[in-house]
Formats: structure tokens, sequence, C-alpha cells
């Protein structure tokens, strides 16, 4: 059974939302939604797991935004919003093996298998420029010629 529980008022957290749903990557508002994209996935997949908290996901959208311009990126593009989606990120979390919980946070994984994660206190008081090239030298390592680009 999916919960429903909400920790934020939603009309707060749409404008989080918006912020990297506008530049096309998917929403997974369920738990099932994460495992249709991501158990037995080809190729790479970005999971934000987006959070109200100011202090890092306030850098951590824009960093995302901003390595999404670099020439080589996943083939898919996923979210999940702590606090919001509960069962969602609990499960997009089933998926960052060997990490404890942190949001915000942003997984990627070849084949539906995690291979470079970027946990809350590597985004936390760290500039947008800095978390973004961070991301960009891990879709260069894992994403490759063989992926598509989104």
């Amino acid at each position: 059974m999916e919960l429903r529980m909400q920790m934020y008022d939603e009309r707060m957290v749409a404008p989080m939302r918006a912020e990297l749903t506008r530049l096309g990557i998917a929403e997974l508002r369920t738990a099932v939604a994460v495992d249709e994209a991501l158990r037995g996935a080809s190729g790479t997949q970005l999971v934000v797991v987006n959070s109200v908290c100011g202090c890092a996901a306030r850098n951590m959208r824009p960093a995302v935004a901003a390595a999404l311009v670099h020439a080589v990126k996943p083939d898919k593009l996923y979210t999940v919003f702590a606090g919001n989606d509960v069962d969602a990120t609990r499960q997009a979390r089933t998926y960052f093996t060997g990490y404890a919980p942190s949001s915000p946070s942003i997984g990627l994984l070849r084949d539906g298998k995690l291979v470079h994660m970027v946990e809350r206190w590597q985004i936390e008081g760290r500039s947008v420029e800095a978390i973004a090239a961070d991301l960009t030298a891990a879709f260069d390592s894992h994403c490759g010629v063989t992926s598509g680009a989104n």
C-alpha cells in the first residue's frame, strides 16, 4: 500500500518540483513508478532526491540544471521528493546500495546499479559550479558514448 503522507504543503514544494521537471526530469511519485523506471533498466539513469532543505537543495537544483547542459549526460532523468513522495523516496533509496538516506542527494545508475552517489554532505555549503563539476565528471566517467543523450 502506498502512503500518501506529505510532510510539506504541496503548494510550497510545487516550485521546487518545477525547478527539476522543467528540465525534462520525470517525477516518480510512487514506489511502483520507481521500480518501473529503474528495475532492469539499461543505460544510465540519474535519480535526484529533491528536498525542501534550503541549505543544500537551493544549490543542488541549479547544479543539476547546469550539469544537464553538458554534452554527455544520462539517458534517463528522474526525481523523487523527500518528505512528500514518501514511498517513492524510500524505494529510490533501495537502489543507492551502501549509502544512508540523505536528502537532497543524487544517484547515477548504470543498468539499474549505482555507479556514483552525491550525498547531502557533498552538496551542503558548496557552490552550484562545484556540484555541477562533480556531476559532469561522473557523466563523463559513466555515461560515455554507448549511452544516448536524454
